[in-house]
């Protein structure tokens, strides 16, 4: 008799949520592929460390906690000032819209 793990069932049902996926998006546009794939990685349930070396992981973690806290800085002033949006916020919609999220 043939049965699935729960692992393996686990992992194909879950999904990221609107958030993680806005986050993979903002990195790949921002041209940081090695950073989407950790937090693809992350938000899949693995470890990166399995995949990724060390040393990479820990500079990758660190150029983008500056990044990510620059950013929440520049979000807080945007949504202060209501300005006319930027590109990246444009083509996130345009992404959303294409898969239906």
């Amino acid at each position: 008799m043939y049965s699935q793990s729960s692992y393996s069932s686990q992992k194909m049902d879950k999904a990221m949520n609107i958030d993680q996926f806005n986050q993979v998006v903002d990195a790949i546009l921002a041209g940081k592929y090695s950073w989407a794939c950790v937090l693809i990685l992350r938000f899949a349930g693995y470890n990166p460390l399995h995949y990724i070396p060390y040393r990479t992981y820990n500079r990758l973690l660190k150029d983008n906690a500056l990044v990510n806290k620059q950013n929440a800085d520049k979000n807080n002033i945007n949504t202060s000032s209501k300005g006319s949006g930027s590109i990246v916020a444009d083509t996130r919609q345009k992404v959303s819209a294409r898969l239906g999220i």
